[in-house]
């Protein structure tokens, strides 16, 4: 078996409003009063009030440390200059997320992790995260090492289902799994409409968790389920590519419809492996790619808004962070959880590049 035993969360410094973003990006992109107009909308519309990055710039209108002086922002930064940005900032911002997950458990030595798995989109280099982490925390040199990379925002569904598949193996198996995206390195000053809405959305942060084959941890989460499903037709409405000039989202306006039209069906599916129905949910942990995914989702399985509360709680404070995002979610619902919880369930979905669908029902556990 296995089980969640511990959630941590971290974000950057740097915390912005959107009015402030907002106001950045009608500069760099050079926005004329239409596209400044539009741009302007779907911010307002995002549901998102807050967004946190590595870089200092998006609160500013002048002296930028990153970005360019000039009036067009040029030079812009090439791939290679982002990238070193990334490697800066990976390995505290990470730690930061492991540490406060360690203050969950203080009786759990993280000398004791027999693996670990290591989640992201947004940068890469090798000697990687995983090797930096080990040597960070002292990690056994003998650590089973993972790497999940460029899945976008259902990565953690990957690693989880990787953990548990580790645990079922090994009855002494202790997991951790490491979720850090700085997607804000990556912004593009091109006014198309994939880049306006990707600028609205993406944010820093970094999540871990902590997945065990046994446990005496009093609340734990237990995997019961997984079903993922491909909607290979729509591929292009959601894709993550690396350019010259950092790494660029094709980002449809389809995607909320497309994902309304397949969640019911993968709903079906994943509750029916466990011989459940969807009123038989206590909570959702809905990754928030976007306030409109998120009603759309409601629609689909009809779901009171109130019931979606944790998914919105995140995008409204933190936007979309790609793969830790779903794992924030996971954690404003821990913080929740009761005694009269114990044996109910968590209904959790994301969404990604493919355009992928992936769902998972948690059992909640309690000693």
């Amino acid at each position: 078996m296995s089980f969640i035993t511990a959630i941590g969360i971290a974000n950057p410094p740097n915390r912005f409003s959107q009015t402030e973003i907002a106001n950045f990006m009608v500069k760099a992109m050079q926005l004329n009063q239409n596209e400044s107009r539009l741009l302007q909308t779907i911010f307002k519309a995002s549901g998102i009030d807050y967004r946190h990055s590595v870089l200092e710039d998006y609160g500013k209108d002048k002296d930028f440390k990153f970005y360019s002086n000039a009036a067009d922002f040029e030079p812009f930064p090439t791939t290679e200059m982002r990238l070193s940005v990334f490697r800066k900032h990976v390995v505290d911002l990470s730690a930061h997320a492991i540490d406060n997950m360690l203050q969950s458990v203080p009786s759990f030595n993280v000398q004791q992790v027999t693996h670990l798995i290591v989640v992201c989109c947004t940068g890469m280099y090798a000697p990687g995260l995983d090797i930096d982490l080990v040597k960070r925390y002292n990690l056994a040199p003998s650590v089973h090492r993972t790497g999940i990379n460029f899945m976008g925002c259902y990565a953690a569904f990957n690693a989880i289902k990787v953990a548990d598949a580790f645990c079922h193996q090994d009855e002494h198996a202790k997991v951790l799994i490491v979720c850090t995206e700085l997607c804000s390195l990556h912004f593009q000053k091109k006014p198309t409409e994939d880049n306006l809405l990707a600028n609205a959305l993406f944010a820093d942060g970094s999540a871990a968790i902590l997945i065990e084959s046994r446990t005496q941890q009093a609340v734990r989460l237990k995997p019961e389920s997984f079903h993922s499903s491909l909607m290979a037709s729509s591929e292009q409405d959601m894709a993550w590519t690396i350019g010259d000039l950092g790494f660029e989202m094709k980002l449809s306006t389809y995607v909320p419809s497309i994902i309304k039209n397949g969640i019911a069906e993968l709903t079906d599916t994943l509750l029916t492996k466990i011989s459940k129905k969807i009123s038989d949910i206590q909570y959702f942990a809905i990754h928030p790619g976007g306030k409109r995914i998120l009603e759309n989702i409601e629609v689909a399985l009809g779901i009171a808004p109130e019931k979606n509360l944790p998914a919105y709680c995140v995008l409204r404070n933190y936007g979309n962070m790609s793969s830790p995002t779903i794992l924030f979610v996971l954690h404003t619902i821990w913080k929740q959880i009761q005694e009269k919880d114990q044996n109910q369930h968590i209904l959790s979905f994301a969404f990604g590049p493919g355009l992928t669908l992936e769902s998972m029902v948690l059992k909640i556990e309690m000693n």
